[in-house]
């Protein structure tokens, strides 16, 4: 159990001895050594989204947003153990040789947990998802295992980006984001309260944006629901040069001074970016007090005493062999074999008596696709072509590879005519059994608004479509007549329309990870089922959706949009047979709501199975039906399976228009399947949930 009034009280007679100019000095991420009190210097910033970034050799673990495609808590838990792991280890090795530089700490920014409300949004990709109880769930698992559960952490936590936070990204240091009450407590919030009531996540991290008015690094509202109504005790970093922006963009503050106050005032701890040397002469301008650097220093303090900086722990043994282990590299490969996600298949997977493939398309041999933004750097990678040629060849299988189009420009050599790549891969295509396309996009193409504190050039996309030639190479290689299987590498959704018509099968493998053509391969030739589903809707068009700038909830996620937007819905991906409810049961025993379900399958899979929940009576009930359980199972072919879950009571509480939760029905329907109850869903997996009536 966490011991935080130890760790606070050890922090306090520390700060105590430290002069206020000691103490602002601090404040900064790149908070300086005090050699008179034996403290060294610390860089706060270090980043774990998907596996230690930035800091040379780690494991590379699929993207967030495939975790949101696993649906396992206590998997995503094992994940970010593992992380912790290797980041404790090279937090050690770095220390032992006296580097004490950016990414070599213990305070992950991590997770982001941000809603993915808008399919454009480039950081998308590092959230798990569309649905506020998905991304509570598993960031909490995230949190659990990063932090671990002793009297110290083994790593710090962060959830970001506090509040009301999703693109766009060339806008964000300006922009004000405007949210009902409603909202923010229905969609915006939920998440952001179980990590700091369920999780007790360390840290906390503001938006660039303002929200309602006021600049996320410091708003007066988001602090007094956050410390107020939640309680939370851990310590508040800003965004990287998010302060700055409070004069130079927002224009709430007139100065560095102004904004430095602004911010230590309304509780941020730490600043990411400069505006924190500006403290001493706001100072001195009498526009903070000592006792405000005092309390942000105690909180700081307390965070390095919980994680052990000033003593021993059980973590000290930890060093380069518990790095980018044999094991680690397997656990990355099973994540990925169980976020893949597949949409279609006529039958032609998984692929059987064949002598040839075609692997085509610009991601199909493309380390960078792999990786996702907020990456480390993997000592051994696996993409899709590689994994295949191991897999086929194995079996006597030729494998002929054409890269067809780059990724989003319009020819491969810069004095060749456009479309310098078809024709090989017309050739090729017309040369094999079965077709492999390979497309989507890469961090390049979407992610952070670049800037020197991040690696990535992606930013925002501006329509679903995929980019350069690939629609023009998928026609072409479709136009053929031969199977073939589109595989899309991306952490979004992108256009699907004309490949659910014409591509033989689908799968959506995200940003994989080091080892995603492995995984990728084991789908292909049935070595294992997919199990993946979508944390996120595709859609058949953003016409009918707000504006991108509009932060409305109308029109969007699955459980705002209406069925005619769908092509593919949250929740929904397909497995090598069919899983089935026969029956479930509601019941209320001793407060506790409890699912009864009794589930079989034709196959042996992974799968599943998920609980919405519907109002029947609230007029502020959410248009559809929201997700309220999950459970991944392992089914056996012919073999039935009770499986019990339990759904939160707050289930049952609609938000008014104030922003409270209350109790306002009394009928309810429970889904009890493995999609949503929607009609796509019933449609696309040839089952249908059961639906239970429940009366409070």
């Amino acid at each position: 159990m966490r011991d935080r009034k130890w760790a606070e009280e050890k922090a306090r007679e520390l700060v105590s001895r430290m002069t206020a100019e000691e103490k602002a000095s601090q404040l900064r991420y790149d908070a300086p050594a005090i050699p008179r009190l034996g403290v060294p210097e610390y860089n706060w910033w270090n980043e774990s989204i998907h596996g230690v970034a930035r800091a040379g050799t780690a494991t590379v673990f699929p993207q967030t947003i495939a975790f949101g495609a696993i649906f396992d808590e206590g998997f995503i838990e094992r994940i970010a153990d593992t992380v912790s792991t290797e980041g404790r280890a090279k937090y050690n090795e770095a220390r032992r040789h006296g580097d004490r530089d950016i990414y070599k700490g213990l305070t992950f920014w991590a997770p982001n947990i941000n809603i993915f409300r808008d399919p454009r949004w480039g950081r998308g990709q590092e959230t798990y998802g569309e649905d506020p109880y998905l991304t509570s769930r598993l960031g909490c698992a995230f949190v659990r295992g990063l932090q671990g559960d002793g009297k110290l952490l083994k790593a710090a936590a962060c959830a970001k980006h506090f509040a009301v936070h999703s693109g766009p990204e060339d806008l964000r240091h300006e922009f004000n984001a405007v949210a009902t009450r409603k909202d923010m407590a229905e969609t915006y919030l939920p998440a952001f309260r179980a990590l700091v009531e369920e999780a007790g996540v360390e840290a906390v991290m503001g938006a660039y944006n303002r929200t309602n008015g006021e600049p996320c690094c410091g708003s007066p509202a988001l602090q007094s629901i956050l410390r107020g109504k939640w309680g939370f005790q851990g310590h508040f970093v800003s965004d990287c040069w998010a302060i700055r922006d409070f004069h130079e963009h927002h224009k709430v503050t007139r100065n560095a001074m102004e904004s430095a106050a602004l911010a230590l005032r309304n509780g941020c701890d730490v600043n990411c970016g400069c505006t924190y040397q500006s403290l001493m002469p706001a100072l001195r301008k009498g526009l903070i007090s000592e006792e405000d650097l005092t309390r942000s220093c105690v909180r700081l303090f307390t965070t390095r005493f919980l994680l052990g900086m000033f003593g021993e722990t059980e973590w000290d043994g930890l060093g380069q062999k518990d790095v980018d282990t044999p094991e680690n590299a397997e656990l990355a490969t099973e994540a990925a074999r169980k976020s893949i996600v597949m949409l279609k298949n006529d039958g032609v997977l998984p692929l059987r008596n064949i002598a040839s493939i075609g692997v085509i398309g610009p991601n199909a041999d493309s380390r960078i696709a792999l990786a996702g933004n907020y990456h480390g750097t993997a000592s051994r990678y696996i993409t899709p072509l590689e994994g295949i040629e191991d897999e086929a060849w194995k079996r006597g299988i030729t494998v002929r590879y054409s890269l067809g189009c780059t990724l989003s420009s319009l020819k491969d050599e810069d004095l060749a005519h456009e479309d310098d790549r078809l024709s090989e891969a017309l050739a090729v295509a017309e040369s094999s059994d079965v077709v492999v396309l390979v497309l989507g996009l890469d961090e390049t193409l979407e992610g952070e608004q670049h800037d020197m504190g991040n690696s990535g050039w992606g930013a925002d996309k501006t329509s679903l479509r995929l980019p350069g030639l690939q629609q023009k190479l998928m026609e072409a290689v479709i136009g053929t007549g031969k199977p073939a299987v589109v595989i899309i590498e991306a952490g979004s959704a992108v256009d699907l329309n004309y490949a659910s018509e014409h591509a033989s099968a689908i799968l959506d493998a995200w940003y994989p990870g080091e080892r995603g053509g492995k995984a990728i391969a084991d789908i292909l030739f049935g070595e294992c089922s997919p199990s993946g589903k979508l944390p996120i809707t595709f859609y058949r068009t953003l016409d009918g959706m707000p504006e991108y700038t509009d932060y409305t909830m109308r029109n969007r996620t699955y459980r705002y949009a209406d069925d005619s937007q769908v092509l593919y819905p949250f929740g929904f991906g397909l497995s090598y047979g069919t899983p089935t409810v026969e029956s479930a049961e509601v019941s209320d025993e001793g407060g506790r709501i409890i699912v009864r379900a009794t589930v079989s399958a034709d196959s042996d899979m992974e799968n599943v199975l998920q609980v919405y929940v519907k109002d029947l009576d609230s007029p502020y009930a959410v248009k559809n039906h929201s997700l309220s359980a999950f459970r991944r199972l392992s089914l056996r072919k012919g073999e039935k399976q009770e499986v019990e879950l339990e759904v939160d009571r707050r289930a049952l509480l609609s938000v008014d228009d104030e922003g409270e939760e209350k109790l306002m029905g009394r009928r309810y329907i429970f889904s009890v399947g493995f999609s949503q109850p929607d009609s796509i869903s019933k449609a696309l997996m040839n089952t249908s949930p059961v639906l239970v009536e429940y009366t409070v």
